[in-house]
């Protein structure tokens, strides 16, 4: 007999889960995945796309993506040399007959290209001959229940036509639920002989307000950067308090309008404390301890955690690695009700597994934004045993932000340093039970002190202009923080433009700006009073709570139907929307319809063709989050 949760080796039973993901969704679901195959019994190997070579994939029964659409349509990062292979016209009609595949895709219906990439990739599949064994998925994040709402349906069909496709021999059963599987990583004390230094000094004398430590953690190709400033541009009686960040590098980078800068914070030391506290590892906390596999199968494939060949603390992993303050995932759950022999809280835990049950789940944590620990706090009989926190938590993420600098704004006086600034809504608020929550990236940010120095990526983002972009006029909507990136566009059209000779070479740019107050939230007010007055910009504005009525940047192009009907069709502009999803890119698009049945006597389908048009030209880009 195999022992309880240890897969069964059954040849020719291979499945690969590949995913291409930018903010870590798409690999959470393709871990999800990835145990749903290996309770199948089938040998599973979970990497990011670009990690495999189109060869490769004949050695596996199944592969399975799980892909998120970024930006206009695109893949993501990790899985661009992935798709550039793909795409290759040495490929022909076959290349892939034998190959059983299924994809997933994660979207915004916010966005113009919904779930774009996974529809890319799934069709191309298919014209170089791949088999679809099972129904693609496709989820949104704008669902009522999040990700989960679509995913676990479609997981479900899913493992249903595992089974029904590659049937287990007689006499083998799939791993239950119930049984923990093993680990893929194990935390071990290091060997005592290490020399390693472990700074334990100031560990239990911490409040809430303790910064987190200065220590530059290792990020594969980033570069140092300096805070030269941290101002808050709202006044403190503000509801919302939003930064403006700016940061130097004397490292070698260039960036473009669109660009984002990807911090990767640290969790607050008072937080840290909390959860070794919680979960009984005070003791341990500052001891040397180092990453091993889980398994053998482990230690030979390509999931290779990032600190593996290093000697570390707990409390160093918990800091600067382990997202403790993450909104838990339904596997969370399953694995949590092995730790624990109270039956009332165990049964509690399998029931927020159950897929019957998903709108509970979603009640229990996403709506309250609960976090990791604080269920760990509640479900106070749950012991896990700190050498399985790899396999509880999720890792710290980097977030990304817009850059807001771009021309003039990216040379410092010495023109050897490059500024980047940023402009960064701090998150804290409170959730339907009452308690503050806060963004662990933008609370790591609001900390920042000027001189200190953190490591930062510059990555290429959704907004790319090519050279005769810059020579079109642009109406650009950016609401709230929205108006980060378009701030970068305009400063680099000023510039192209001086260095071009043109000093006109923002006439006939438009910025609609939309906020709360005036006098709280117009950010940058000063800098657009000062293109305008020189001509270089004209600038709408809607402050939505300064009058009775609300008043919203979709209302202002209404009013300017006129303005915007030439800049866009008459004279062959581009339209820039940025800013936060949800209701409003839809409500600029039905502004922008009706703008071009009022101004160009067109009907509603007319209308709506001329905009799906300059989706597909590139004359139409949405930047949301």
């Amino acid at each position: 007999m195999t022992p309880a949760g240890q897969p069964v080796q059954i040849m020719d039973r291979r499945a690969l889960v590949l995913y291409g993901s930018e903010t870590g969704n798409a690999q959470e679901a393709a871990e999800e995945i990835g145990r749903i195959a290996e309770r199948l019994h089938f040998d599973t190997e979970v990497a990011e796309m670009n990690s495999v070579e189109l060869r490769q994939l004949r050695q596996f029964t199944v592969v399975i993506f799980a892909i998120s659409t970024t930006g206009q349509g695109d893949l993501p990062p990790n899985s661009q040399l992935f798709w550039r292979a793909l795409r290759s016209v040495r490929l022909r009609p076959g290349s892939l007959a034998g190959v059983r595949f299924t994809t997933f895709g994660l979207g915004d219906s916010s966005y113009p290209k919904f779930n774009f990439a996974s529809r890319k990739l799934h069709n191309r599949l298919l014209q170089l001959g791949a088999d679809p064994f099972s129904e693609r998925g496709e989820s949104d994040e704008q669902h009522p229940e999040g990700i989960d709402g679509t995913f676990i349906p479609w997981s479900l069909q899913l493992r249903g036509r595992l089974l029904e496709l590659f049937p287990l021999p007689d006499g083998i059963e799939p791993i239950p639920d119930n049984v923990l599987l093993p680990p893929k990583w194990i935390l071990d004390f290091a060997e005592a002989k290490t020399e390693t230094p472990f700074a334990t000094s100031g560990a239990n004398d911490v409040t809430a307000a303790t910064p987190p430590p200065d220590d530059l953690i290792p990020i594969p190709e980033s570069v140092i950067a300096t805070v030269e400033s941290n101002h808050r541009l709202t006044p403190e009686s503000h509801w919302q308090d939003v930064r403006h960040l700016k940061l130097t590098t004397t490292e070698d980078v260039t960036y473009y309008p669109g660009d984002v800068c990807a911090i990767h914070p640290k969790n607050f030391a008072a937080d840290v404390s909390h959860f070794l506290q919680i979960t009984g590892s005070e003791e341990i906390a500052d001891k040397p301890v180092r990453v091993i596999p889980g398994n053998v199968e482990t230690s030979n494939s390509n999931m290779i955690a990032p600190f593996s060949n290093q000697t570390i603390t707990l409390r160093t992993l918990l800091t600067n690695h382990l997202d403790i303050m993450a909104i838990p995932r339904r596997s969370l759950f399953a694995q949590l009700a092995h730790y624990t022999t109270n039956e009332f809280q165990h049964d509690r835990l399998l029931e927020l597994t159950n897929p019957a049950l998903l709108d509970e789940l979603y009640d229990y944590t996403t709506r309250p934004r609960r976090s990791v620990m604080e269920v760990l706090q509640e479900f106070d009989t749950v012991h896990v045993p700190w050498q399985r926190l790899l396999s509880i938590l999720p890792p710290l993420r980097p977030r990304q932000f817009s850059i807001a600098s771009g021309g003039a704004l990216k040379r410092a006086t010495d023109d050897k340093t490059t500024c980047i600034e940023l402009l960064v809504a701090i998150v804290r608020y409170r959730t339907v039970i009452r308690r503050i929550r806060r963004g662990v990236c933008t609370r790591y940010i609001a900390a920042l002190q000027p001189g200190q120095h953190l490591r930062i990526k510059v990555l290429r983002g959704s907004l790319r202009m090519d050279a005769k972009d810059y020579q079109r006029p642009i109406l650009m909507v950016g609401p709230g923080t929205g108006v980060a990136p378009l701030r970068s566009l305009i400063y680099e059209k000023l510039a192209r433009g001086s260095a071009a000779g043109c000093s006109d070479s923002c006439l006939g740019d438009v910025l609609f700006f939309g906020s709360r107050n005036r006098e709280a939230d117009y950010f940058f007010k000063d800098e657009w009073t000062l293109l305008e007055g020189k001509g270089k910009l004209t600038v709408f504005t809607a402050f939505s709570r300064d009058q009775r009525e609300k008043v919203y940047v979709q209302d202002l192009i209404r009013e300017q139907s006129e303005l915007a009907y030439n800049i866009l069709l008459l004279k062959d502009g581009m339209v820039y929307v940025c800013g936060s999803s949800g209701k409003m890119p839809q409500a600029i698009r039905e502004a922008l319809i009706e703008c071009f049945q009022v101004r160009g006597s067109l009907d509603r389908i007319k209308a709506e063709s001329v905009l799906v048009e300059m989706e597909k030209s590139g004359r139409y880009k949405q930047e949301t989050w």
